[in-house]
This record gives C-alpha cells, sequence and structure tokens, in this order.
C-alpha cells in the first residue's frame, strides 16, 4: 500500500489510514456512482472527503501499477499543481493505493470538502437563477485565465467547477474531478473552443460566454461563436446518439 500526505497532514496519518481501510462501513455518503464513491469524513476542525475510484478493470489494473499513474495519484498532484498556477481547488491532503501483484486495486484521493454555493449546472438549468449572467461572465473570465496558464482541463462540465460568492460580492471558483488535465506552454484558438463545449447546449449561453472571451482574446466575437457553437453543436450530438445507443442496448439485454 502507498499513502502520500500532504506537508502538514503527517500527523493525521493513522486516521487518515483507518478512514480509507474501513472506507465502506465509516463516514458519510456524499456521491454514490456508478464508478466512484465519495464520503465525508471530519479530520480535526475540517470536514473532508474522500474519493475511492472504482476498482479498474484487468487492463488498467496493470497499466496503472506499471505504466500510467493512478486516477488518485493524478488527481493529487495536479491539485497540487493548481495551487502553485494559482488556480481554486479544495485543498489536496492525501492519495492511496492499494496494489496486489497483478496491479492497482483501488485508489482513494483525500482533499478539502469545499461548501459551494452553486456549480455551473445551475446556470444551465435554471434560466432565472439570482445574477445568472454576471456569474456566467465571471466563470468565462476564469475559464479564459486557464487557458493562459495552459490548463487544459479535460473535464471541465456543468458539475466540476465549485463556485462561491465572496465577501466582495464576486465569485471565485474551484475545480474539483481532477485526474484528467493537460498543461501546455500555450493552448491554440481551436483547444480553447473546444475545450468550453461540453459546458451547456444553450445557445443564449454560448452567446453571452463568446461576448466575454472575445473581451480578453484576439478573435471576433463572431468568430469564437460560431466556433464554440460548432463544437457545442458536435459534442451535443455525439452525446446524445452515444446515449440512444446505450438505451438500445438495454432494451436487447432484457
Amino acid at each position: 500500500m502507498i499513502l502520500r500526505l500532504n506537508r502538514g497532514y503527517e500527523k493525521f496519518e493513522n486516521i487518515l489510514l483507518e478512514y480509507i481501510r474501513f472506507f465502506n462501513t465509516k463516514g458519510e455518503d456524499f456521491v454514490i456512482g456508478q464508478r466512484n464513491q465519495i464520503k465525508l469524513f471530519d479530520l480535526d476542525d475540517k470536514k473532508i472527503n474522500i474519493k475511492s475510484f472504482k476498482v479498474p478493470h484487468f487492463i488498467n489494473k496493470i497499466a496503472y501499477k506499471y505504466f500510467r499513474k493512478s486516477k488518485a495519484k493524478r488527481s493529487f498532484e495536479f491539485a497540487n499543481k493548481l495551487l502553485e498556477l494559482g488556480v481554486g481547488t479544495p485543498e489536496p491532503i492525501a492519495f492511496a493505493e492499494f496494489s496486489s501483484i497483478i496491479g492497482l486495486e483501488k485508489s482513494f484521493y483525500v482533499s478539502e470538502q469545499l461548501e459551494c454555493d452553486l456549480t455551473y449546472r445551475e446556470l444551465v438549468e435554471i434560466p432565472d437563477f439570482p445574477d445568472r449572467e454576471n456569474i456566467l461572465r465571471q466563470f468565462t473570465k476564469f475559464s479564459f485565465n486557464l487557458h493562459e496558464k495552459g490548463i487544459e482541463f479535460l473535464d471541465h462540465s456543468p458539475g466540476n467547477t465549485l463556485i462561491k460568492k465572496n465577501a466582495s460580492g464576486n465569485y471565485d471558483f474551484f475545480l474539483v474531478d481532477l485526474n484528467r488535465m493537460e498543461f501546455h506552454d500555450s493552448m491554440s484558438f481551436e483547444m480553447r473552443m473546444k475545450n468550453l463545449c461540453r459546458l451547456t447546449p444553450l445557445k443564449d449561453m454560448v452567446a453571452v460566454m463568446s461576448n466575454e472571451y472575445a473581451k480578453f482574446y484576439g478573435e471576433s466575437e463572431e468568430k469564437i461563436f460560431d466556433t464554440l457553437w460548432k463544437y457545442t453543436s458536435d459534442f451535443q450530438e455525439k452525446f446524445y446518439r452515444k446515449k440512444r445507443l446505450k438505451k438500445k442496448l438495454k432494451f436487447w439485454k432484457k
């Protein structure tokens, strides 16, 4: 077993080991997904969450032990890198891996539990959400800053940015679900637009984001909108085609 802790958390090693070893019977359920599970725990005066990643299939067991970093290790390392670059994410605490001779069996990522006011998803699902356009514009500026720093957040989707209103009345943004990221010296226009295409299917939101992005980037609002809407439409079509296919497969299995 491997357990790596960030500096300052060494004194909590034993209690974190206990939480991880008895993850199935301890803690408060927070997210129960088909692939991953998140539970909440108390750590001194903090609330933390521990994410348990799904046991990988046979090939990935081997890959994650011998050739690639596990999702938990990537989440931990990427969170630390984001903080170094001045990008918000819940404070990373530790990651753990359990392996057999065959390969990786289980992995866990431990971070601060950050209570938020909303995620991007609320802006999509609630058209009259208070201060919606202002939040959307600030989120677009946040995304532009990610791109300027060469951060390609591959899971830049509606539920993966936590949003908190700060004391000044503006908004702070925190990335979660970090195991798929790439870091570049610079990002092309096409890369930037593709990175935003999974966020919303709503044309009015794409229009606002295009208008805001154009304020900071050297392309016209029209070109940004046309490109982003094309990639958004392509993504939505692919997403719903895949959904229909899954539905058909489930029907034939019955």
